[in-house]
C-alpha cells in the first residue's frame, strides 16, 4: 500500500504546486521511507476496484487534531473524496479543535475547508515566497 500512497501523494502535491506556482512543498519530494517514518494516523479512500484514490493523515493530542495532509488522486478530483476524508477526521475529533494548513493560493483546498466550517486564522510565509493559510474548526 505504501508505494500507491506515495504515488497519490506525489500526484496530488504536483497539482497543488501548479496551482500555487511553487514546487517546494515538502511532501512532493518525500520518499517512501520518510513517509513511513512519520508518526501519523491515516484513513484511505478506495474506488470500487479497491484502488487507493485518496488519503488523509493527522496527529492528535487530547485537545487538538492536526490534519497533516490530504491527498486525492487527480483522476478522482471533483468526486467528493477529499470532503469525505476530512469529514471522517471531523467525526473522529470528538469535539476537539481541528487545525489544517494549505497553500495560500490553493483555492480548491481553501474552499473545501471553508465549506466544511473551518475558519481562516492567518497566512504565514514558511520559507521565502511560499505562503500557507492556517485554518481551524471548533465544531
Amino acid at each position: 500500500m505504501g508505494p500507491r500512497l506515495l504515488a497519490v501523494q506525489h500526484a496530488a502535491y504536483a497539482i497543488e504546486a501548479k496551482i500555487i506556482g511553487d514546487d517546494r512543498i515538502p511532501p512532493l519530494s518525500e520518499t517512501l521511507e520518510e513517509l513511513r517514518a512519520r508518526p501519523l494516523r491515516w484513513v484511505g479512500a478506495f474506488d470500487e476496484g479497491e484502488l487507493l484514490v485518496g488519503a488523509i493523515a493527522w496527529d492528535e493530542t487530547v485537545d487538538e487534531v492536526d490534519i497533516d495532509r490530504l491527498v486525492v488522486d487527480p483522476g478522482a478530483h471533483r468526486r467528493g473524496v477529499g470532503r469525505a476524508l476530512v469529514e471522517e477526521v471531523m467525526s473522529r475529533a470528538d469535539g476537539r479543535r481541528i487545525v489544517v494548513s494549505t497553500g495560500r493560493d490553493n483555492t480548491p483546498a481553501r474552499t473545501l475547508y471553508e465549506r466544511l466550517g473551518f475558519v481562516g486564522l492567518d497566512e504565514v510565509e514558511v520559507i521565502p515566497g511560499l505562503w500557507i493559510a492556517n485554518y481551524a474548526y471548533d465544531g
